[in-house]
């Protein structure tokens, strides 16, 4: 299992061909990117290793309320453009329905406590996304 705040960009096919083993029935994956919404390009930040133990908790939780097999979360952070990765989650289990329920029950909880801050550009300027830790 990777858990991972990152620069760097990860490649989606590969670590999905990671996870394929003969127990696995379900693997879902969410791919967060950056979108065009009238942005030209976001900057994150965050405080890696309250981030970190904040991710590795909710993998944790996930395992708790879902039967699963594996979790990855790699979020990115750094100057990221518009069709850029911005988030992996990617979720193994028995069934398709555990790995969905488990895939969605993670991405509400980042979004819910995750201490990673959003700076949009636009052509008007720039501005920290308030309200929001991403």
């Amino acid at each position: 299992m990777v858990i991972s705040i990152t620069q760097e960009d990860f490649d989606v096919n590969a670590m999905i061909q990671s996870r394929k083993a003969p127990e696995v029935g379900g693997l879902v994956s969410f791919v967060g990117i950056v979108r065009d919404d009238g942005i030209t390009k976001i900057e994150l930040e965050a405080f890696e290793e309250a981030a970190l133990e904040e991710l590795n908790l909710i993998k944790d939780e996930a395992f708790e309320k879902y039967p699963l097999m594996s979790v990855d979360i790699i979020h990115r952070i750094g100057m990221l453009n518009v069709g850029d990765n911005l988030l992996l989650i990617l979720v193994a289990a028995g069934h398709r329905k555990e790995a969905f329920d488990g895939c969605e029950y993670i991405l509400e909880r980042i979004k819910e406590t995750v201490q990673i801050w959003k700076k949009e550009f636009t052509e008007d300027g720039e501005r920290w996304v308030p309200g929001e830790h991403h």
